[in-house]
């Protein structure tokens, strides 16, 4: 049995039956009126697409799907709220349950290996797109969506709007998931640090330009040691010029796979991941998404200059420009941390810079 992934569509994948009453327009405006604001849509046209919703939903009125994703709050919201407004409005309930990333993958793996569906949805990693593309297991939602399941895929449903379609596709050119939520990269800054007089004309006589957003990696880098280094304390509180986290822990994996190789520049050129070597160091089969290898030996770039590069820098910059504690602090502990410029951890207050864990050789060719 095929697994669907994020298919955008009123129904998929309908297992078993429950028993809803309710399913209408006067519940589709009650979500439209009080949740599904503000919208790029009017209310108009919102109201419009909930009428499509309902009348596909028809038939299938009274059945359930199961979805798995990972506990994060995009999927937390998903999972409590859009559930709701989805069976409230179809009459066709949603389990969405919650895990561990790496339970997420365990059933995806699983249900691959034994072909028993144990989910009709997964919301799972772009990084996957390679074993679907090759083992053929996951619904492809390019000739799904246009064909025999036209009819309950939206109309209005925009594709070619979605940020990060180009690491959902195949490459065979077909489409294996739809993106539900991505890692940005973002630089978190203090603004009013940034213009105070006395700061900018100490950085301006330091490194002789501006302070400002950096435009490139060095400049990030000048500035982590000006705040952490030359500046050290600003109104009484110690403060640092970097965020990053160093706690052994899988997501310390992910932090140089996804993040620091790819700033370095290990990989070949080119989006979303570089051909025949990806961000990740990893060679590719000409055409295919067929890994050949990962070392240097083998064609890859995990253990090669770039790489080795990135992962002296990462803990050197850890060390001297972060708050002490970040080295035993892991990717969920720290990711909140910039949001309001300082957050308590023990004994410290922490200010300065974080580079959100995600896509980062998107900041390093954008300059942002």
């Amino acid at each position: 049995m095929k697994m669907r992934l994020m298919a955008a569509v009123a129904t998929a994948g309908l297992v078993s039956f429950a028993s809803v009453s309710f399913a209408g327009m006067d519940e589709a405006k009650k979500w439209v009126d009080g949740e599904f604001q503000p919208s790029t849509l009017s209310k108009a046209d919102q109201m419009k697409e909930m009428q499509w919703f309902i009348d596909a939903a028809a038939p299938f009125k009274g059945m359930e799907i199961n979805v798995l994703s990972e506990t994060i709050p995009t999927h937390e919201y998903e999972s409590k709220t859009l559930t709701k407004a989805f069976e409230e409005i179809t009459g066709i309930k949603v389990n969405h349950q919650l895990l561990g990333e790496g339970e997420v993958v365990q059933a995806v793996q699983t249900q691959m290996q034994t072909k028993r569906n144990l989910y009709d949805a997964y919301i799972n990693d772009s990084d996957l797109i390679g074993t679907h593309s090759r083992l053929q297991l996951a619904v492809n939602l390019t000739d799904w969506m246009a064909g025999d399941d036209k009819d309950v895929t939206n109309p209005m449903l925009d594709v070619e709007d979605f940020m990060g379609k180009s690491f959902t596709t195949g490459p065979d050119g077909k489409l294996y998931q739809l993106p539900d939520q991505q890692f940005a990269n973002l630089y978190w800054f203090r603004y009013d640090w940034f213009q105070r007089p006395e700061l900018k004309k100490k950085f301006k006589e330091i490194y002789g330009y501006d302070l400002g957003v950096p435009v490139n990696w060095s400049a990030y880098e000048d500035i982590a040691e000006f705040f952490s280094v030359h500046v050290k304390e600003i109104d009484g509180v110690r403060v640092y010029g970097h965020m990053d986290y160093g706690k052994r822990a899988p997501d310390l994996g992910w932090r140089m796979t996804d993040a620091w190789l790819s700033m370095a520049g290990a990989g070949s050129k080119g989006l979303p991941n570089g051909v025949p070597v990806d961000e990740w160091g990893i060679r590719m089969e000409p055409g295919t998404c067929n890994p050949v290898g990962a070392s240097v030996s083998r064609g890859g770039a995990a253990n090669g200059p770039a790489a080795v590069y990135a992962i002296r820098k990462w803990d050197e910059w850890l060390r001297k420009y972060a708050p002490p504690v970040c080295r035993q602090l892991r990717f969920l502990s720290i990711a909140a941390s910039p949001f309001d410029g300082q957050r308590r951890s023990a004994d410290f207050l922490v200010h300065g810079f974080h580079v959100f864990h995600g896509r980062a050789e998107e900041l390093g060719q954008q300059h942002r």
